[in-house]
């Protein structure tokens, strides 16, 4: 996998730093607050900096940047502001922007006495993700890694900060956070005819390393267990369909929280094909289940004191001479028939099962399902803001509170009664799409079907936020690991053990 950039921590000493190559950035929380001890031209450099139309542009969380700086062999110097009473998006923002410039060679942050660098930290590591694993080798470009696959090597950074080991240790769960995001977007950038379901399926099992249990449901056991809605997803495809459990045990005794991801590693829409432009784009579909192995990673990684169980169904979604076809009936775990009036909206046929399981076997105190679900939701909100659906308008709250927290736009929308003549079929308990009016809504409404009424549960649709068209504030373009941060944040406020 990707694995966020090295970072140390020293204590601040600028002695020596006119001979210091590669990038420095300085974060200042005003004009003309400057570390002591800079080399006198470079000072005055600064101070020529600080006077300028362009310093007065600058906000917080953003930086100017210094060209072959005087009085340094530094290539770069970057002038970061941030104020010492800065917010978390700001203070990551401000590592953002160092993290986007990073080179070859090393980086060197004079935070001083700063409050916000362990944010700072994380928002650089966070923002220097590249995924590099099918660019070949090109001149002057890093080392050769695995399959000859290379990309540009990013050189370490290190922190010098007043107190270094403080730094170091608040630092330790952002560096888990920023491995797990990695993990997620890796999972979502990797092609179809790479991450089959059962390479999937293995590089969870691999996390059994960090302490996680996991295990895989194969066809036969989802058969057995009467999952015929997710297994009718999969059925035109040559990658067999899975369940992986993953658990973290780390609350006591404690109801565990569930997560649920739909998992659909490629997307042609089955029967009912989808158009051909942007279907490439597919392979995005397990994004939701990308999501879920991302926060599981985060809490064994940092040892949760909480216990939380993620779910994922894995399946490929084919036309094929075995594939279900638009007016099938099939029948789910819950014993509910659906009518399938459309193979694309196959993955509330997987969460159905999934969701009813996850709560068969685990009893949660509260479920969150994440998916690419609907088109509908980005006609509604864009690529800002994830949909959020909910029978609880507590755990919703929470939900809303964590994602402004982490800086993940989240909005919430309706469920209701009315919506359910749209999925009410002639011929089956329910049939899978209501039409085009209210598609993100009559789609969480499907799902809410198969949540028991007295357990809390949250539906988010991250259609348009797990592989935004642009780069966001913390990541380059290409997936953006939405929803790893929000739902750490969810499992730490209000499902961890405090002490």
């Amino acid at each position: 996998m990707t694995h966020p950039v090295e970072i140390s921590f020293t204590a601040m000493n600028v002695a020596g730093l006119a001979e210091r190559s590669g990038r420095i950035a300085i974060l200042v929380s005003g004009a003309g607050r400057l570390p002591t001890g800079l080399p006198r031209p470079t000072r005055e450099a600064l101070m020529r900096a600080f006077a300028s139309d362009a310093w007065k542009a600058v906000k917080p969380g953003k930086a100017l940047e210094l060209a072959f700086p005087a009085g340094l062999k530094a290539d770069a110097l970057q002038i970061v502001l941030l104020p010492k009473d800065a917010d978390v998006p700001a203070a990551r923002a401000a590592g953002a922007s160092i993290g986007a410039k990073l080179g070859k060679d090393e980086t060197l942050v004079l935070a001083d006495n700063h409050p916000g660098a362990a944010e700072v930290a994380l928002g650089l590591a966070l923002r220097a993700y590249e995924f590099t694993a099918y660019k070949s080798k090109k001149s002057g470009d890093g080392a050769e890694g695995e399959d000859g696959a290379t990309g540009t090597a990013r050189g370490r950074v290190t922190f010098m900060h007043k107190d270094p080991e403080v730094l170091a240790r608040a630092s330790a769960d952002g560096a888990a956070l920023a491995e797990g995001v990695f993990f997620t977007r890796d999972l979502v950038n990797e092609p179809a005819n790479v991450l089959t379901t059962s390479d999937f399926a293995d590089r969870l099992l691999a996390m059994r390393e960090l302490g996680l249990e996991v295990e895989v449901l194969d066809e036969d056991e989802l058969e057995r267990l009467g999952m015929r809605a997710l297994l009718a997803v999969g059925q035109g495809s040559e990658s067999p369909s899975k369940v992986v459990v993953m658990r973290w045990n780390g609350g006591g005794e404690e109801p565990p929280l569930a997560l649920v991801g739909k998992g659909v590693v490629f997307d042609t829409g089955g029967i009912s094909i989808k158009p051909a432009g942007g279907m490439e784009e597919m392979t995005m579909d397990m994004g939701g289940a990308g999501v879920v192995a991302g926060v599981m990673r985060v809490l064994a990684l940092r040892r949760a004191r909480a216990n939380v169980v993620g779910l994922v169904g894995l399946v490929e979604n084919m036309p094929d001479g075995r594939a279900q076809r638009p007016g099938d009936i099939v029948r789910s775990m819950k014993g509910d028939t659906i009518e399938v009036i459309n193979t694309d909206a196959e993955g509330r046929l997987v969460l159905a099962d999934v969701l009813w399981y996850a709560q068969e076997r685990f009893q949660p105190a509260a479920i969150v399902d994440l998916a690419t679900l609907t088109g509908a939701v980005i006609i509604a909100l864009g690529h800002e803001n994830a949909g959020l659906f909910s029978n609880d308008d507590a755990f919703a709250a929470a939900l809303l509170v964590a994602a402004r927290a982490e800086g993940e736009g989240l909005w919430r929308l309706p469920l209701g009664d009315a919506y359910d003549k749209q999925i009410d079929s002639r011929l089956a308990d329910i049939k899978n799409t209501g039409g085009r009016p209210a598609g993100s809504i009559t789609a969480a409404q499907f799902l809410n079907r198969f949540v028991r009424k007295e357990t809390p549960w949250a539906h988010l649709d991250i259609a348009g936020v797990a592989l935004p068209p642009s780069g966001t504030a913390l990541a380059p373009k290409g997936a953006s690991g939405w929803g790893v941060m929000t739902l750490d944040r969810l499992v730490r406020d209000r499902f961890e053990k405090q002490g």
